[in-house]
């Protein structure tokens, strides 16, 4: 069975109950799940908690008043999103983007990132009320980075994909622009030695592929993370993942940084490349499910959803996220994080 089909009966399961694994067994799962675990347990964590990046960035556009306020930008997702093994704020993948984005719109943006280490696809409800369930506006634009703890937790993928669209769907319902980064490659994870590299490898893309598919029919865009997001991390895995041989390094979320950004930028109209297609990048316009299989192999691959059941695959020009503005100028008193330690 091909993984865009696979795909679409993992989504069509979520979307309307019941689904199965496809044609990777629940024996087979088992075993990915269990040498995934040794592996963790083999580099080991011992990780201190991701620092708070929450904050106003790009202070220095703030004028006289007159120009409109702050963007909002929000993350949600696991520990990836929180920015856990670094060290410093600036270095999260929530402060590069929102500083990356204030330099692109020339406004200043507001960050809340309300991402929980260890957290999977089920906890993104109560991280979307946590955004969505007060006084304060909704977030002009959300960025989700989910899918790995639900695969080494054993998370049915149907129920895995029904939590996420959930989620997609009331932040698109206040108004939200959506930017998915789905599921990582747990194939790239080096402790993971062959012959499961390769079974945890497909087991991941075809979630990646199934939360694609969910994503886009909600109006949402995705950015494929597959071996965390570009052939950098596979050709230099020493300098992209931290010490816990398991988490990206600070160049780590910065390489992912730099390729979500693009995408984030044009869900807000702000990126200078249009939704065309450029044939000499093999960009094209496919059926969704092709479109997120297609992606699902292609890390760094951006999926957009197009008129019908059509997508458009994009592969955007990559800009180097600014750092000289990648520290908050005040953090809000009145927003709150959690962190799971």
């Amino acid at each position: 069975m091909s993984r865009a089909r696979t795909a679409r009966r993992i989504a069509a399961g979520a979307a309307y109950g019941g689904g199965g694994l496809g044609l990777v067994g629940v024996a087979a799962v088992g075993l990915v799940v269990a040498e995934v675990q040794f592996a963790k347990r083999t580099v080991g964590s011992g990780l201190p908690d991701p620092p708070r990046a929450d904050g106003l960035y790009g202070g220095g556009f703030c004028g006289g008043g007159l120009e409109p306020g702050p963007l909002r930008l929000a993350m949600m997702g696991d520990s990836t999103a929180a920015g856990l093994g670094v060290h410093r704020a600036r270095q999260t993948p929530g402060a590069l983007l929102a500083s990356g984005l204030a330099a692109v719109a020339e406004r200043p943006v507001e960050l809340r990132n309300v991402a929980l280490s260890g957290a999977m696809s089920d906890d993104l409800d109560r991280q979307a009320g946590l955004l969505l369930d007060g006084d304060a506006p909704p977030p002009d634009i959300c960025v989700i980075m989910i899918g790995a703890n639900d695969v080494t937790r054993r998370m049915p993928p149907t129920q895995s994909v029904r939590h996420l669209t959930s989620a997609v769907r009331r932040l698109r319902l206040a108004g939200t622009e959506v930017v998915v980064g789905t599921c990582p490659d747990l194939g790239t994870i080096e402790p993971v030695y062959q012959p499961l590299r390769w079974l945890a490898r497909r087991v991941s893309r075809q979630l990646a592929a199934a939360q694609t598919i969910g994503a886009v029919s909600l109006g949402a865009r995705t950015i494929s993370m597959g071996d965390l997001l570009g052939p950098e991390f596979a050709a230099n895995p020493r300098e992209m993942f931290g010490p816990d041989s398991y988490h990206p390094s600070a160049e780590g979320y910065a390489t992912a940084a730099m390729a979500i950004l693009p995408t984030v930028c044009a869900a807000l109209s702000l990126w200078p490349e249009s939704d065309r297609l450029e044939v000499a990048r093999d960009e094209d316009m496919l059926p969704v499910a092709k479109a997120a299989s297609a992606a699902a192999g292609q890390a760094g691959t951006e999926v957009t959803p197009a008129r019908g059941p059509w997508a458009l695959l994009k592969h955007r020009r990559r800009r180097r996220v600014p750092s000289e503005d990648a520290t908050p100028t005040h953090p809000p008193a009145t927003l709150t994080h959690s962190q799971d330690p």
